[in-house]
């Protein structure tokens, strides 16, 4: 995880054909969705009556020829690299290298979808009106190697700010809980940017609700006052939670912040990096108030789901004629289908 960073460019996980270019300077892109063999006569699956294997020949030559038209009309973009959604094929992919042409098939759609994004690029499908196709561009396109795999990085691309985060992880199952870490974090983020309003961390926010939600159990007569002190001690359970991820010692540092709290300390919260109790405003720790507000209302229609429960009725399946019948067939248990009912 420590050898996971932010590269300043595109990263598309893709080789570069045989005998193409590895760098390529002030790189026209021309990126496509288009099949190379539209006009391939299917030999393996059709029925072809000739008479001499020279008509077998003629056959294998005409096709060359269509795609060769096609690549020539793909050159007529003067484009130095040629990116492919689909299969470019061994004769067009030589025709490519001839012409110092950088070809690159079978791109992932969405690493297409992106590429032509931050490239500034369009994807097209048709090579007829090479003057009505916007080609993408960047400052250097090179094969790069990142462990034992080969990527093809895209530097000083139109969209200035495009960047890649490239994981590293043991297992495919670490890196899989860091990329959906990655990706909450990075929601958070855009939603903070669209409503910039924040909330302290550390658990001050939360010992600040619980406070207040305890002051109005106090005031609340009959049973609705019990609920109503459930939830503050549920909101108080978050601090312990991140306590007790942290590696700390939860009660202690609960125990103290909660005094803070009741001492008028409000900004106060869990500083994990030392394992105490700090000022979260001094020391920057905040969180998106969208994303806090959402988090608490799913939670409280989560509870409140569950104790709209009133019974659950275990009810054996119907059809299993055998159960429990005879001595020595042995006892079977029946599958049990479990019913919930709500007030």
């Amino acid at each position: 995880m420590n050898d996971s960073y932010l590269d300043e460019g595109f990263l598309l996980d893709k080789k570069v054909g045989v005998n193409q270019p590895k760098r390529i300077e002030n790189a026209k892109i021309l990126i496509a969705n288009t099949a190379m063999d539209t006009d391939k006569v299917k030999v393996f699956g059709s029925r072809v009556k000739v008479d001499s294997t020279a008509k077998i020949a003629e056959l294998e030559l005409a096709e060359k020829e269509k795609m060769k038209d096609k690549v020539d009309k793909i050159m007529k973009h003067e484009c130095n690299v040629f990116i492919n959604r689909q299969l470019i094929y061994n004769y067009p992919e030589q025709l490519f290298a001839d012409a110092g042409i950088m070809a690159i098939e079978h791109a992932d759609f969405e690493g297409v979808e992106r590429l032509a994004l931050v490239t500034g690029g369009e994807i097209v499908s048709t090579f007829d009106s090479p003057g009505k196709v916007k080609l993408g561009q960047c400052d250097l396109i090179e094969e790069v190697m990142i462990g034992e795999d080969r990527l093809i990085k895209f530097s000083g691309v139109a969209l200035g700010e495009a960047c890649t985060v490239v994981l590293r992880g043991a297992t495919q199952q670490i890196l899989d809980e860091v990329e959906r870490s990655l990706h909450d974090a990075l929601c958070v983020l855009s939603q903070t940017v669209k409503e910039t309003r924040t909330v302290l961390g550390g658990g001050a926010s939360e010992m600040l609700m619980a406070n207040a939600v305890q002051e109005l159990a106090s005031k609340t007569p009959g049973k609705e006052a019990v609920a109503i002190e459930a939830f503050a001690a549920a909101l108080r359970q978050l601090p312990t939670i991140i306590a007790d991820n942290a590696g700390y010692d939860s009660a202690q540092l609960v125990s103290q912040l909660r005094a803070a709290h009741t001492q008028g300390q409000l900004t106060l919260g869990l500083d994990m990096k030392e394992g105490t109790v700090g000022d979260m405003r001094t020391l920057g720790v905040v969180e998106s108030y969208k994303a806090k507000k959402q988090m608490l209302t799913s939670g409280a229609e989560a509870a409140e789901m569950i104790l709209r429960v009133d019974d659950i009725i275990n009810v054996p399946q119907v059809g299993d004629k055998e159960m429990g019948e005879g001595e020595g067939k042995g006892a079977r248990c029946a599958p049990v289908q479990e019913w919930q009912v709500f007030n």
